[in-house]
């Protein structure tokens, strides 16, 4: 840990490929700042990342990486974590890459509540493989492959983590910079698993969740005096459908992490030469 890191120094020399105005510019600042903000530098830093526009972050980002298989991100983060529990881990994401194909891994992850950040750049649309209905998108929402639209309730990414036990929900809005620094920086610092839903604007293929959208809709539970710690209240706001809400919707501050409860607290990643000690015996009485 270090207090003289700046969040430029998580900024690697590659150029972003987005589309200009990309919402994904806004949640990486924010998470770069977050992670310099809680004394973090790039080389206790492990980022991984899935598949999609938001899977190109790792590259983006200055810090140890790993740019996983569509939907995996979750489980190899999970295995640094393990090997590594020393090290700040932070898995990035897209709500196609993390509620489709990862939503199994997903659930588990949110259950075992490992010690490490999750943050999903939902934009409801498909970008990168130009512009298909997502798990989040609106059931009206009319694209090239769904003419007529999804005709599906849009996943509730907040209320599928609730139900899987999670001890960190939030959500944050990539355009309004402090606000979600600030929030990551909360999912950062807490003991579990830290879960943040970014509203993250497709410029190119999403005309209807535009930034202007957010910025006329957005309720922040600041603001409105919102408990964090209040179960109930917090059910209410996620299942409330009718408004977009930025802010920590669920927080159990009684959280044991994972590596904590099960005494996972010795680096792993050094492995000793040669195989485990009966492990052929093992191999040859089922091969």
């Amino acid at each position: 840990m270090s207090s003289d890191v700046r969040f430029t120094d998580f900024k690697s020399d590659k150029q972003p490929t987005w589309c200009p105005g990309c919402g994904d510019f806004g949640t990486m600042n924010g998470m770069m700042k977050a992670l310099a903000e809680t004394g973090n530098d790039p080389d206790n830093t492990f980022v991984v990342a899935g598949i999609g526009c938001s899977g190109k972050i790792g590259t983006y980002m200055h810090s140890y990486a790993l740019h996983g298989v569509h939907g995996r991100a979750l489980p190899v983060g999970t295995g640094v974590k393990m090997a590594r529990p020393d090290i700040e881990v932070m898995v990035a994401g897209g709500d196609g890459d993390g509620y489709s194909i990862g939503a199994g891994h997903f659930v588990h992850a949110v259950r075992r509540n490992v010690d490490m950040s999750y943050v999903v750049m939902d934009n409801r649309i498909y970008g990168l493989t130009k512009g298909q209905a997502s798990p989040t998108s609106r059931s009206d929402f009319e694209t090239s492959t769904t003419p007529e639209g999804p005709k599906q309730p849009p996943v509730n990414p907040l209320a599928l983590a609730l139900a899987s036990g999670a001890s960190f929900i939030a959500q944050s809005f990539a355009s309004d910079a402090l606000r979600h620094q600030e929030i990551v920086q909360k999912a950062i610092e807490h003991d579990g698993f830290g879960f943040v839903n970014v509203f993250s604007p497709c410029v190119t293929f999403n005309d209807v969740d535009t930034y202007d959208y957010f910025r006329d809709n957005l309720v922040d539970l600041e603001e409105e005096g919102h408990d964090p710690t209040d179960y109930e209240a917090a059910k209410e706001v996620i299942l409330d459908s009718d408004k977009e809400y930025q802010g920590v919707m669920y927080q159990d501050e009684n959280s044991v992490p994972y590596h904590e409860k099960h005494g996972v607290t010795e680096d792993m990643s050094e492995i000793p030469d040669g195989a485990p000690e009966d492990a052929m015996d093992l191999v040859r009485e089922f091969y």
